[in-house]
């Protein structure tokens, strides 16, 4: 996947500043997947809060063919996982209406490329509902992709909101990610 598809539309806020530690600060990668946007959000972990290292969509151009899609979100969590070299990836779990079964097995397509490029590169995978992190950042497990975005934008002091919402929820699960990863052991 070529750098065309990929779009990195979100500058780090004032408080991504670096500070002048010594030590490397960690990285999760938040995904949001979809086949034809997937969100990824890039978190720096180190002294103090998070910060916001960058934030994105890989595209797929391939309409029509799933395959084609696969392959580039395929490519372009991988070029992200080469490129900005995250410790952990966070993923938003598959959440499907049993009215819409054939909906809930493709986004497990492409849920499934985006775990086999983590696993490539050797970084774990965790897995987290889409309630549970509304509910970390918004207090609300139903919340609106609105709140989301604006929690987002709070939490990390970006000087704007989060676009698009996809880039927010990747963002979201790396976020929930950080305030949980102590509770996983």
């Amino acid at each position: 996947m070529d750098r065309s598809t990929k779009n990195r539309p979100l500058a780090p806020g004032p408080s991504s500043a670096t500070g002048g530690g010594k030590v490397a600060p960690s990285r999760i990668l938040g995904i949001d997947p979809g086949l034809n946007i997937t969100g990824y959000g890039v978190l720096d972990i180190g002294a103090g809060p998070p910060r916001l290292c960058e934030a994105g969509v890989v595209r797929g151009k391939s309409r029509g063919s799933l395959t084609g899609r696969l392959l580039e979100i395929h490519r372009g969590v991988a070029d992200v996982i080469a490129s900005l070299k995250p410790n952990v990836m966070a993923v938003e779990q598959l959440y499907s209406h049993y009215a819409r079964p054939r909906t809930a097995i493709l986004m497990g397509h492409a849920r499934g490329v985006i775990c086999l490029a983590a696993a490539e590169a050797g970084i774990p995978v965790i897995h987290y509902a889409a309630t549970q992190v509304k509910r970390i950042l918004t207090g609300a497990g139903r919340a609106d992709k609105a709140q989301v975005q604006r929690a987002i934008q709070r939490e990390l002091h970006l000087p704007q909101l989060p676009e698009p919402a996809d880039v927010a929820d990747a963002l979201a699960v790396a976020l929930c990610h950080f305030y949980l990863k102590d509770k996983l052991t």
